[in-house]
């Protein structure tokens, strides 16, 4: 890849990302805009899957809401994240929780990693 797009995309990355996997729950803080007013609104879910490398990398979190299943795809270094809490640690040995969505209830949780 060219030095440019290089010295370009290591400017766009944050300082500060927390160190989370696949299958652990997560609490992130988002900036909504409304109008001309922001706000931050929190989404806490399990991360299905983490994918992508430098700039371009996404997670994307997966909780039950009034019992319907709610998925949401953020890119990793974008401004409107702005703060990503690991609740738990997850046990799991895959690197994407595909299976996770078509389970309900109780099926749908992941075992909890007890270090």
């Amino acid at each position: 890849m060219n030095e440019i797009i290089k010295n370009i995309e290591a400017e766009q990355l944050k300082a500060d990302v927390p160190q989370f996997k696949t299958g652990d729950t997560v609490r992130v803080h988002a900036l909504i805009k409304e109008g001309n007013r922001e706000r931050v609104q929190i989404f806490e879910g399990t991360v299905l899957k983490i994918q992508g490398g430098s700039n371009r990398a996404t997670f994307t979190v997966r909780k039950s809401s009034n019992g319907v299943g709610v998925e949401k795809t953020w890119p990793l270094h974008s401004p409107h994240v702005v703060k990503v809490e690991v609740i738990r640690h997850g046990k799991v040995r895959r690197a994407k929780l595909n299976y996770l969505r078509d389970r309900v209830g109780k099926a749908a949780k992941v075992k909890e990693l007890v270090k």
